[in-house]
């Protein structure tokens, strides 16, 4: 489940505030500038308004852009006189966070002979190439499936793309943790309820355990 976010017809650009009040102040001189340059590559895309959003310029447009529609919007918002480039920090179209789970992995890790914690399963992804330019928006999640069992499951929340090309790229996908296979799968929600470490028994930490 991804979280409430952006619109995807929506276009970010990150910059200095002297150059988004600057920018800001003829924005409907821009959306007429920005229509007709992407009107000369005949674009189907056409920005509707631009307002300043947390620091950032946000161009909202009819539709989803491509990758040339970005790249006209880049170039134009480079080639205004009140923006200098070095002042143009970044172009990028919204995100959201990806709720996913990863299970097969064991609780005990047969290499290291230590229980798997969140700097471990940082390493295991990293080590993956299925998660290249796959960026986490919190710290990994580290639940036994119950306490008999000696397996996790590991809940991690990444920043997904508005379109979900980063969700359809890794449900489902398989891959080796040492000798086990593990599995990602989508999940409904982050688990927000503690799992205590002593018992494994829902609903408190560690730190009040009564056992």
């Amino acid at each position: 489940m991804t979280t409430k976010g952006p619109s995807q017809k929506q276009v970010i650009i990150l910059m200095n505030i002297n150059s988004t009040n600057s920018f800001i102040k003829n924005s409907s001189t821009h959306v007429i500038n920005i229509n007709r340059a992407l009107k000369n590559i005949k674009s189907n895309i056409m920005v509707d308004s631009i307002h300043v959003n947390n620091k950032s310029i946000v161009i909202t447009t009819n539709n989803i852009t491509s990758p040339s529609d970005l790249q006209t919007i880049e170039k134009y918002v480079k080639s205004t006189v009140c923006i200098e480039a070095e002042h143009m920090k970044s172009l990028r179209l919204p995100q959201s966070k990806l709720y996913l789970k990863i299970i097969g992995i064991p609780y005990l890790s047969e290499h290291t002979n230590s229980y798997i914690i969140s700097n471990n399963v940082k390493k295991i992804l990293k080590s993956n190439y299925i998660f290249n330019n796959v960026f986490l928006a919190l710290k990994p999640r580290i639940i036994k499936v119950s306490p008999k069992s000696d397996m996790l499951i590991i809940w991690i929340n990444i920043w997904n793309t508005q379109s979900g090309s980063k969700a359809k790229c890794l449900i489902n996908r398989r891959f080796n943790v040492g000798s086990f296979i593990a599995t990602i799968q989508s999940a409904n929600m982050n688990p927000d309820i503690p799992q205590c470490k002593n018992c494994w028994k829902w609903g408190h930490s560690v730190s009040i355990c009564r056992i």
